[in-house]
């Protein structure tokens, strides 16, 4: 519905509008980017939470949504600011929800309007007051398509800074298995040529070699691995690993099933006392950290003691990515316990022994629903006290089917990039689609390049505290 705007003859001395907005990380990137200024842009990692001051709201950012409301319903469209003055309160934080109302103190012939700005809390607390002069347009004007659209910032970063932190660190030598179609291949080539692997293809030679000329690349100094079969080519990829000749699996075009298949063979020598799990690293537009997601690949219907193991691997991939104390939310479709959702019961397990030190390395809380997990409003209107809810950077889903829907959502609807690794074995494998793009099979890589070197060292190489901007260059907190 078109908004139209209100004529000075058509307005009387007490006139209000009134709106209200809850502040978040992406309109804060939003208007940082729009004004082409870092001031805005939420530090990596900040607090979301309600109370939580950690990411501020610049005073230009409050001055844009009056401003906003003056456009669209005091006078309205048409309408031009000529001056505005306004006093602050106190600060305002991601997360906080704010009211902001216009009311008419005086009209001045021709057309110029004084108003009354006021700013506050969703508990009635002063935030900013101020004057504004307002010169009403003399004709009639409206805006099509009701109030102004949502701004969507795309970045992807995460990814990119994930890369960059690879580039100090040496290529970790892969088996390939199968890379018997072109996606397989040049994925490989191209992870060997930003350095993070050192290839060594296991399959047909002859396939292979076909696949390389007709892609115009070059196989000089690479290995290759004779493997006459799907199962074959699994089967050395793992042996290669066991023998110490490589310290990853990268999957090519056989199915997943028949890649761990191999891999989870007792008489392979990769299993560990820790159960495999699958965790997919999410960099999605308009989010201010990485989200980890798992297990959306591997076990179907996890029990209490293999959720155990999925949580301090996600926990494990996370402090790889620089990540020091990861906050992990366990998911359930509500967020108190419910005995008739079992889920919610393994969440609170989960979360109990997290607290008693069983689970170690993060802030795991559960039960949490997706909305209150990672949306700081959701968490605030449903009194939710808790470090972890509205700001979890990993997200514990409560079966396979759960887990793969949201890492599919936010990809072909968030415009999600994504990467993913199967930890628990011996040494990291890299689970992409047949349909992944080039770039996922490269991220994928970086990440394997990281977990190793934070397994060998016990550190990250991934600086903490900044986010990179889509530049690829550390944007100012």
């Amino acid at each position: 519905m078109a908004i139209e705007n209100r004529l000075f003859d058509e307005l009387a001395v007490g006139d209000s509008a009134r709106a209200s907005r809850v502040c978040t990380a992406q309109d804060l990137r939003a208007f940082a980017l729009a004004g082409g200024s870092p001031v805005a842009l939420p530090a990596a990692g900040a607090a979301t939470a309600p109370g939580a001051h950690d990411t501020l709201a610049p005073a230009g950012w409050i001055g844009e949504q009056i401003a906003r409301l003056i456009a669209t319903r005091l006078p309205g469209p048409g309408a031009r600011l000529r001056a505005h003055s306004l006093a602050y309160h106190r600060p305002v934080a991601v997360g906080d929800e704010l009211r902001f109302e216009l009311r008419l103190l005086e009209k001045r012939a021709p057309a110029l309007l004084v108003l009354q700005t006021l700013v506050s809390s969703s508990a009635g607390e002063p935030v900013a007051e101020g004057l504004a002069e307002v010169i009403a347009a003399d004709t009639r004007q409206s805006l099509a398509g009701g109030a102004p659209p949502e701004v969507l910032v795309h970045r992807h970063g995460h990814g990119q800074r994930l890369l960059a932190a690879c580039e100090a660190l040496p290529p970790l030598a892969t088996a390939v298995a199968m890379p018997h179609d072109l996606p397989s291949l040049e994925g490989a080539l191209l992870a060997a040529e930003a350095g993070l692997i050192t290839p060594i293809l296991v399959g047909d030679p002859s396939r292979i070699a076909e696949l390389a000329h007709a892609a115009g690349r070059s196989l000089a100094g690479v290995a290759i691995v004779s493997a006459d079969s799907a199962a074959a080519c699994a089967q050395r990829s793992v042996a290669l690993c066991a023998e110490g000749r490589a310290a990853a699996i990268l999957k090519g075009s056989l199915h997943s099933d028949t890649l761990m298949a191999a891999v989870v063979a007792r008489e392979a020598g990769l299993r560990t006392a820790r159960r495999m799990s699958h965790v997919f690293l999410m960099d999605v537009p308009g989010v201010d950290h990485p989200l980890f997601i798992s297990d959306a690949a591997i076990n179907i219907a996890p029990d209490l003691a293999t959720k155990a193991d999925i949580v301090r691997n996600a926990i494990d991939l996370a402090r790889a990515c620089g990540l020091a104390q990861p906050r992990v939310a366990v998911l359930s479709a509500v967020e108190t316990v419910n005995p008739d959702i079992p889920s919610t019961l393994d969440a609170a397990i989960l979360a109990k022994m997290a607290e008693r030190g069983q689970i170690g390395g993060g802030l795991v809380d559960g039960p949490l629903a997706m909305d209150n997990a990672v949306d700081a409003g959701a968490a605030r209107a449903k009194g939710i006290d808790s470090p972890v809810a509205g700001r979890a950077e990993v997200l514990i889903a409560p079966d396979l089917e759960a887990g793969n829907l949201i890492a599919k959502e936010l990809s072909f609807l968030a415009h999600a990039e994504s990467a993913g690794l199967v930890l628990g074995a011996r040494v990291p494998v890299m689970l992409t689609s047949r349909a992944d793009p080039a770039r996922a099979r490269l991220l994928s890589c970086a990440l394997a390049v990281l977990l190793q070197h934070w397994q060998v060292t016990g550190a990250s190489a991934v600086p903490a505290g900044h986010t990179i901007g889509e530049s690829g260059a550390p944007a100012a907190p």
